[in-house]
């Protein structure tokens, strides 16, 4: 780097707070693959795109929408049985945030939202 270049960060992981890590890790694996690592007194999702963290914390959510959450694309052929595999794992449908035809808007375990997107891949 030259002269006030700065470098530009890139996401390493995405971190959960969990009243029960191994419970959300669990289920993340199950919908996502991947393996399951212990570091630091976090567990790591590694085998995707970006790392998963889910680390415990004494609380539980305490929102009703969550401001960031992980949007995941699936062919439109295949997006009813991924809903109906993320509901087997544990997963709840969560129309009450949006009940519409472009996307699919779901909770874990421990309430926090993803979306199954499809449509174009990015």
């Amino acid at each position: 780097m030259s002269g006030g270049d700065v470098a530009v960060p890139v996401v390493d992981s995405v971190a959960f707070d969990c009243l029960d890590p191994e419970r959300v890790v669990g289920f993340w694996q199950g919908l996502l693959g991947g393996e399951v690592r212990a570091q630091h007194g976090v567990l790591e999702l590694r085998g995707g795109r970006v790392r998963l963290d889910f680390a415990g914390v004494p609380e539980g959510k305490d929102v009703r929408k969550n401001r960031v959450h992980l949007d995941l694309y699936v062919p439109p052929e295949t997006k009813e049985e991924a809903i109906e595999k993320a509901l087997r794992l544990g997963a709840t449908r969560a129309d009450d945030i949006y009940d519409g035809e472009l996307w699919q808007v779901m909770r874990d375990p421990e309430g926090n939202e993803f979306c199954f997107v499809w449509g174009a891949a990015s």
